[in-house]
């Protein structure tokens, strides 16, 4: 197994274990494992309906925060094999980085803050681990999914000094200014790939931007160009697919 990933990859047999200890997964690494949990818990199939950018009844076209979490698992573990990262803790961080957010976009997350504001406010990073620590009640013997270290400080993106303090060894990167996994970076730099990808995409679909205004990103601008000069009868529609 140790053959599959470079050496600054995360190695399956030696994690850094789970808050309770478990008999080995057979078939399956310890990653794959935590990656199966989150897959059949009941906080992951709720996603389908939170909000990314635009409301469930808006149209069934548009993205969920389910929809986003199988974009960024599958940009991350794309990148991962380029990087010969360890591809399955790396789907399993991008699969659960959402599970904590509040439905209705993050109208709803700043609302709940200000409701939560004198009991510390609310951060969903922070909402994440809690539902895979405790919320999710599936197993007699422990509360939560009991996942790995490596995943729950993958889940773990931000956190307030005030809350790390209190997680023991999973928050003390944040006081001492430590970088986690590279795979929970790269899942990390994947969610902004993913959100900045397809907000644009469904607000090209729904009309509140058009293609004029993205020419004012010379990124944007550039592979508008590049698309119209290889294709110079391609419609409205795929033009939009195409950048």
């Amino acid at each position: 197994v140790e053959q599959l990933f470079a050496k600054y990859a995360a190695n399956p047999l030696q994690t850094r274990g789970r808050k309770h200890v478990e008999s080995p997964p057979v078939g399956r690494s310890e990653f794959q494992r935590d990656r199966d949990r989150v897959i059949h818990s009941a906080a992951f199939r709720r996603l389908v309906y939170k909000t990314q950018v635009f409301v469930n009844h808006e149209g069934d076209l548009y993205r969920t925060r389910l929809t986003h979490s199988l974009e960024v698992a599958q940009i991350a573990r794309t990148i991962a094999r380029t990087m010969s990262l360890n591809e399955d803790l790396v789907e399993a961080i991008s699969l659960s980085h959402d599970l904590g957010h509040t439905p209705f976009g993050h109208a709803g997350q700043d609302s709940l803050n200000t409701c939560m504001r004198n009991y510390g406010g609310f951060e969903h990073n922070m909402q994440s681990l809690r539902v895979v620590e405790i919320l999710e009640n599936r197993y007699v013997d422990f509360k939560g999914l009991n996942l790995t270290f490596e995943t729950r400080e993958g889940i773990l993106k931000h956190c307030s000094l005030k809350n790390a303090a209190t997680l023991g060894k999973l928050g003390m990167r944040f006081i001492k200014r430590h970088q986690p996994s590279l795979e929970a970076q790269l899942a990390n730099v994947a969610d902004e790939i993913a959100y900045n990808n397809h907000d644009v995409d469904d607000g090209l679909r729904s009309g509140l931007i058009n293609l004029e205004q993205l020419t004012n990103i010379p990124f944007f601008c550039e592979q508008l160009e590049q698309v119209r000069s290889s294709y110079p009868n391609i419609s409205k529609t795929q033009t939009n697919h195409e950048i």
